[in-house]
């Protein structure tokens, strides 16, 4: 797993606006008559139609999209009773998964209270704000009795995530690995190790499925929960067996099942060799299991395995549930969130592990061919096909169960809007890093003397995506590295003005001066040229001691680009070089080239162009929806931009008829498909969302990704260099430590495939 540092964390939630949630306006309000719809007095009217039919606080108001993520602060994370503020970080980050995943609104809402009726009172004085309540980080016992007293007394779906999220995600793994041992859950031994609301909840949905009690055996702190202990609550007595185990080992000798929600380290390869054949082993604890997965593999090779841990195969990942589960019971506005509802999630999350795995998803995690089997008895968390899986299933298990006030009547409807719910915000960028995580490169930092470059080179090696390499003087980025606190042991740095570097040098300007001999450059010259640290970095990279470069922050781009033009050059067919940026939206990435590189394409040089930058979108698994802009719509107007694009377009449809573009069009109508397609349904790019935009020429390009990089509070990705033989790419001027990391997940993907 990353590895996280203090400071790092405190950045994460301090820098900029503080915390990670805020509240945007979905409505207009740039003129008087807006300000007077949305307050006095034209807000009078949906207050009056409320009052006279309350349902319709779900047609005027945000509450069927809202949820209420609330917490005393008793139990948080592994940090125990923290209090309700120091709570809040982790409501925010819950709010951020459910915005992200399933695209429900949030508060997060810290209550002062420790004693259960005062709590349960304050959330209801609330509820009437939300549509659904998720409770969080609260304690056990108190949990138990808040939950079930808070869904007793209201009509809105609530769910204690701490108990049921876990609960239904190991479910689903439950029925798979059970599938693959060939064994029936009516008759599997389980030894549960943990007596938690978790544990409890786990337990308690077995059951529905099918296990039954008496082949169950739960441990807590003190030991075995039997019927000869004294010293039970009322809610463990109701696991309490007839055995008398005198400890853990004991117990799970030819057990069937081990679920573990406990502690790091608890159990041992032994305990694991003496399981009945085909164990499974659900090793749960975070961030330790109680058994590493390594280990466990160790020893028992027929094991079939699960942790919370993300590098290991089958993670059991509460996001694979909830953000899906209040989807669904907002989307049919459910009255609560019963076990029905909970058990079609099961059964969902645990069908679609087995269906194909989609290849954007084999990309994301860089792995081939995933498919249902001991390593994946469960979907992976960036799999985009649970909104519509779970969601659907949880809002007919509603339907079935008779708690949906709004049923679903067109359910292709239904997918077709969680999809577009769903979006791509920052899917994009998570799936090149995932895919960087599996295969890391070696990639070159030419500028390693800036603080900046080194923090991400820092950053690079806590995320496991890359082998830095540190081009500059060794002391000095030594000393910026003690200076600094920056933890970049072992990382090569290479000085190429050093002395010790002479004979690279040497053999580096030999290799340039053959490329470069008939175009006017001498030997000394080449020789010399590697003393710069870009011309050297691209030597490293040409010769294949590295896989990649990035180099920019403090250079002008031109010379920049320049060695990587005259060492690597362009990869076979290209016939351009040109750059582009990765605008993340909320419907998605937008592609925009060229913006670095081309001044004044020909017609002929921006089909190239297009080509260049549809085969790139494409490796991305993302479908190219090509303009060409222009200040014109197919001839409304003329001039050389005009008649450029026009006969670029007719180009690309004559002779490349599989792609999706369109032009020459002009910005807006490229972007609003409603009115495009009112005003020319006959273009390519009708009924379907425009993605990518090809620019008339740079001043174009480069103007307005600036502008929505500075004006519309857009994370901006690049510039990424397409066309090389080889992983180069330019850093903007003064960029962020994230961007340059961001430029890293890229280069090593893009070396990856070359």
């Amino acid at each position: 797993m990353n590895k996280i540092r203090k400071q790092q964390a405190l950045d994460y939630h301090s820098q900029g606006r503080k915390g990670k949630l805020e509240v945007i306006p979905t409505k207009p309000y740039s003129s008087q008559l807006d300000l007077s719809l949305a307050y006095s007095p034209g807000v009078a009217e949906p207050c009056l139609a409320i009052a006279e039919r309350p349902e319709d606080v779900y047609e005027y108001t945000t509450k069927g999209n809202l949820v209420a993520v609330i917490s005393n602060g008793t139990a948080v994370l592994g940090l125990g009773d923290i209090g309700p503020e120091a709570s809040k970080p982790v409501m925010e980050g819950k709010g951020l998964l459910f915005k992200i995943f399933a695209d429900i609104d949030v508060f997060d809402i810290e209550v002062d209270a420790s004693d259960v009726d005062l709590f349960v009172q304050t959330v209801k004085a609330i509820a009437p704000t939300f549509g659904g309540i998720n409770l969080e980080d609260i304690k056990a016992p108190e949990a138990f009795e808040i939950e079930e007293r808070l869904k007793a007394e209201l009509n809105i779906p609530i769910m204690h995530d701490d108990q049921h999220g876990t609960a239904i995600i190991s479910s689903a793994a439950l029925l798979n690995a059970l599938e693959l041992a060939e064994k029936s859950i009516e008759n599997v031994r389980i030894v549960i190790s943990g007596a938690g609301a978790a544990a409890m909840s786990c337990v308690d949905l077995y059951l529905k499925l099918g296990a039954r009690l008496e082949n169950m055996v739960m441990f807590d702190s003190k030991g075995a929960i039997s019927k000869t202990r004294t010293d039970l609550d009322k809610r463990k007595q109701r696991f309490a067996g007839d055995h008398d185990f005198k400890d853990l080992a004991e117990a799970m000798k030819n057990c069937d099942v081990f679920l573990g929600l406990s502690k790091g380290g608890v159990v041992n390869k032994d305990m694991i060799a003496s399981m009945a054949e085909n164990p499974i082993v659900f090793a749960l604890a975070n961030p330790d299991p109680e058994i590493a997965y390594d280990e466990a593999k160790s020893v028992r090779k027929d094991v079939i395995m699960a942790t919370g841990r993300s590098d290991n195969p089958n993670q059991v990942n509460n996001v694979l549930g909830f953000p899906y589960i209040f989807r669904g019971a907002l989307d049919v506005r459910a009255t609560c969130i019963n076990d029905e509802m909970k058990l079609a999630a099961v059964k969902a999350i645990a069908d679609l592990a087995k269906e194909n795995v989609p290849e954007e998803v084999n990309e994301a995690y860089d792995l081939k061919n995933m498919s249902f089997g001991k390593e994946l008895i469960i979907p992976k968390p960036m799999d985009p096909r649970l909104i519509t899986t779970v969601s659907m299933a949880v809002a007919k298990g509603a339907m079935d169960s008779g708690v949906a006030q709004k049923p679903i009547l067109n359910w292709d409807a239904y997918a077709r809007e969680l999809r577009r719910r769903l979006g791509q915000d920052n899917k994009l960028i998570r799936s090149i890093s995932e895919r960087a995580k599996k295969r890391p490169k070696k990639v070159v930092f030419a500028e390693a003397d800036n603080y900046k470059i080194l923090k991400a080179a820092e950053q690079a090696v806590d995320e496991g995506i890359a082998v830095p390499i540190l081009l500059g003087d060794i002391e000095l980025i030594q000393k910026m590295i003690e200076d600094n606190n920056l933890e970049l042991e072992g990382v090569e740095i290479v000085d190429a003005r050093a002395a010790s570097e002479r004979a690279r040098r040497d053999y580096f300007g030999s290799i340039l001066f053959e490329k470069r001999k008939r175009k006017g450059l001498t030997l000394s010259e080449a020789v010399r040229s590697m003393r710069d640290r870009n011309y050297f970095g691209a030597m490293l990279v040409e010769t294949g001691y590295a896989d990649a470069l990035i180099s920019g922050i403090a250079r002008n781009y031109r010379n920049v680009i320049r060695p990587a033009l005259q060492i690597i050059g362009m990869e076979e067919g290209a016939k351009q070089v040109a750059g582009m940026y990765i605008i993340e939206s909320k419907k998605g990435p937008v592609f925009f080239a060229d913006t670095t590189v081309n001044l004044d394409p020909t017609a002929e040089e921006i089909v190239d162009i297009t080509l260049l930058v549809n085969k790139t979108i494409q490796k991305m698994s993302i479908t190219p929806k090509i303009a060409l802009l222009s200040y014109s719509n197919f001839g409304s107007a003329e001039g050389a931009d005009a008649q450029k694009m026009r006969k670029a377009t007719e180009l690309l449809h004559r002779n490349h008829p599989e792609l999706i573009v369109d032009g020459e069009i002009q910005a807006n109508f490229a972007l609003n498909n409603e009115m495009a397609a009112e005003l020319f349904p006959f273009s390519q790019l009708k009924n379907r969302t425009t993605n990518t935009l090809i620019f008339p020429n740079l001043a174009s390009g480069n103007i307005a990704y600036k502008l929505m990089q500075e004006m519309g509070e857009k994370e901006v990705i690049g510039p990424i260099l397409l066309g090389m033989k080889k992983s180069f790419h330019i850093l903007q001027m003064g960029c962020s430590v994230r961007e340059i990391v961001n430029m890293v997940r890229i280069a090593v993907v893009d070396a990856q495939t070359k």
